[in-house]
């Protein structure tokens, strides 16, 4: 008996030994989180507009200088095995929230496999890089399509002439003086922040710097350098008109980029340890996420005709502008909205080498409704940053889709923020979006 209860011991004891030197699947898994970032931030060493974002420890920042010819074989290399790393976490049905995370990581890896690629020099068509960064399938019209909306315009809009010369008689009268710039943004951020907070516990050190910039592609930027803190960046270059005040207010700041940085830092890196968080990889399903939601804020935060009632009434005195024709100018921006979907159209012209700069030139100006400066800064945009375009107008439609198909709707004003702060607060993917509708 004294044998068999001193082998059941040592048993025991051999047991627990090994229970004890046995990862767990949390600390694999956090193990396998670090090595993405490591991986993100090595090819962020290259190419300079791979990393967004990343507030994660210096730990993870790469040790080794960079090479002096881009490593394309070896990062898509490590991509390739680190995504069957990941697959065990992927198939499996055992952990939810270590299979969610693993999804979306890996989603983010076939887009860091398509960006170097395109980084090298190696390109796909249209289509087919957007399904790789951006984990969607866009949706393509016919050119009759934005005639139609165009020809909405034209019974819209007075005077006679070309519908873009009428469009830009009427909208000139509502570009914000230079000298009035920075009051009406401060003012409009100001609001678009007040209405968020009443809605969301923002972190108690947040904040912003508002700097304004030229020589750039885009209209505003967001800066975001974690500990609750963006860098918000207004391009001079171009007219900026009214509008611009409230989409670039809440677009950039609330509840847009910076809120959308913030809920993520908080709740799912500081709050969960979730370090693959700490990176924002530009190029990945997780702009289409940040893009679309930012856009789709503006309604969040300005729902109905909040938007034009304020700048009407409060902007608009600021910046010195006739009220005169508001109403007009702010429908005729709705059908512009939609008609946005045309640069996708242009992009892909660009990308598939279907249309020439001419050719480009006519969908930006006859459909956007574009100035040809305005237009000219567009095809910059396009040229350096490809299909990302997609993000803004799609990317809004797939967030609009998901709130208000869940019940978010224009009439249930708290369950519209609730859904919207969900969004901003996990791991999303666009695909996800989709099962959704």
């Amino acid at each position: 008996m004294q044998k068999i209860i001193l082998s059941l011991i040592v048993l025991i004891v051999v047991i627990s030994s090994c229970t004890m030197r046995m990862p767990s699947a949390d600390n694999n898994f956090n193990n396998l989180a670090e090595k993405y970032v490591r991986l993100g931030l090595t090819i962020g060493q290259y190419d300079p507009d791979f990393v967004d974002a990343y507030y994660g420890p210096d730990s993870l920042k790469p040790v080794q200088s960079k090479k002096e010819i881009f490593p394309k074989d070896s990062l898509l290399a490590a991509v390739k095995n680190m995504l069957n790393e990941f697959k065990p976490f992927t198939d499996s049905a055992g952990n939810d929230t270590l299979r969610k995370r693993a999804i979306w990581i890996s989603r983010q890896l076939t887009a860091f496999e398509r960006r170097i690629k395109i980084f090298s020099g190696e390109y796909a068509s249209f289509d087919g890089e957007a399904t790789d960064l951006f984990n969607v399938k866009v949706p393509s019209y016919p050119e009759s399509h934005y005639q139609s909306f165009v020809n909405e315009l034209d019974s819209l809009l007075p005077g006679k002439g070309s519908i873009p010369d009428r469009v830009q008689a009427l909208t000139s009268k509502f570009i914000i003086p230079k000298e009035k710039v920075d009051t009406v943004f401060r003012t409009a951020i100001e609001e678009a922040r007040k209405r968020t907070k009443e809605h969301y516990p923002l972190p108690a050190t947040e904040s912003f710097t508002l700097e304004y910039v030229t020589n750039k592609p885009w209209s505003g930027y967001n800066w975001y350098k974690g500990n609750y803190k963006s860098v918000i960046q207004i391009n001079l270059d171009l007219p900026i008109y009214i509008n611009r005040a409230i989409d670039l207010a809440c677009h950039e700041g609330y509840p847009g980029h910076h809120v959308y940085n913030m809920l993520l830092e908080k709740n799912l890196y500081r709050d969960k340890g979730w370090v693959e968080i700490s990176l924002y990889p530009l190029f990945s399903p997780q702009s289409l996420i940040a893009e679309g939601s930012a856009n789709y804020g503006i309604d969040v935060a300005f729902p109905g005709t909040e938007g034009s009632e304020f700048a009407k009434k409060v902007l608009m005195p600021l910046a010195g502008l006739d009220t005169s024709n508001a109403d007009l100018y702010f429908k005729v921006l709705e059908v512009q909205g939609v008609l946005n979907y045309a640069r996708n159209e242009a992009a892909r012209g660009m990308l598939n080498r279907s249309m020439d700069e001419k050719e480009i030139m006519r969908w930006l100006t006859d459909y956007c409704l574009m100035s040809k400066l305005v237009a000219e800064k567009s095809i910059s945009f396009i040229q350096k940053n490809r299909s990302y375009v997609i993000c803004y107008n799609y990317g809004q439609d797939l967030i609009k889709n998901y709130v208000e198909s869940n019940g978010g709707t224009e009439n249930n004003v708290a369950k519209r923020w609730e859904l919207f702060g969900w969004l901003l607060s996990n791991p999303v993917t666009p695909s996800d979006l989709l099962k959704t509708k």
